[in-house]
């Protein structure tokens, strides 16, 4: 699905990211967890072109994305929620949802494609909200037009970056719930989340990012075992 080798990325004369690698395949939930300033939110931004590379490689489905502009990349099938969500507070989630079409990658013969009914089956509160400015709404049921704006890009490769930070615990569940379903049906997830009990209950391996390198990766039935270790959770993740 996707394979990043040795990525370098920062602002300005900043350097951020240091040398990262990871992969995500299909059917699959990767978590990158870490502390504050790790780096987490410049690597989603990076894969999905908003943060050039300074150096390393981004290869999607076989095809080297490192030059591509964002989006192209999401032409390809990389898809985004960043943190803050980027909505357009006077637009209606109707409205929403068409830039989603609009933008969308042509789905293969055969591959089942996200449609609106798909999106209100995930969310049914939307389907009384179509016409509402999305600046009416509450956190949660903004985070939930945006991820429903990009699930209609119709991507293969879906990034979640925080998405459960200010929300209420119902929305985080429902959210998370999502992310169990878009799985199932083939999706490849990468979840960018400070929330690490969270991450583990969704996840099936994690990379912890410290000072904007993978310090530490946490593999299929580990998590148990790695939460349980007091002094490496403080070491990396700071609480």
């Amino acid at each position: 699905m996707i394979e990043v080798e040795n990525l370098q990325a920062g602002y300005g004369d900043i350097a951020v990211l240091n040398g990262v690698s990871l992969r995500v395949g299909a059917n699959e939930t990767v978590a990158v967890i870490g502390a504050n300033g790790a780096g987490k939110s410049t690597l989603a931004a990076a894969l999905c072109g908003l943060v050039p590379a300074r150096g390393g490689r981004i290869v999607h489905q076989g095809i080297d994305v490192t030059a591509t502009p964002a989006h192209l990349r999401v032409r390809r099938g990389i898809g985004a929620v960043l943190e803050g969500r980027h909505l357009f507070g006077s637009m209606t989630v109707r409205q929403h949802l068409t830039l989603g079409r609009l933008g969308a990658r042509s789905v293969q013969t055969g591959e089942k494609r996200f449609d609106e009914e798909d999106v209100v089956a995930l969310f049914p509160f939307l389907l009384d909200r179509l016409d509402d400015a999305v600046e009416l709404m509450s956190g949660g049921e903004q985070q939930m037009v945006a991820l429903a704006r990009a699930l209609l890009l119709q991507p293969q490769l879906l990034i979640l970056d925080e998405p459960s930070t200010g929300l209420s615990p119902l929305v985080v569940r429902q959210i998370m719930k999502t992310i169990g379903t878009l799985r199932e049906r083939g999706m490849g997830i990468l979840l960018v989340e400070q929330n690490v009990a969270l991450a583990a209950e969704v996840s099936d391996r994690a990379y912890v990012l410290s000072v904007g390198r993978i310090a530490h990766e946490v593999q299929a039935g580990e998590w148990e075992e790695f939460l349980a270790d007091d002094q490496l959770v403080k070491a990396y993740l700071g609480s």
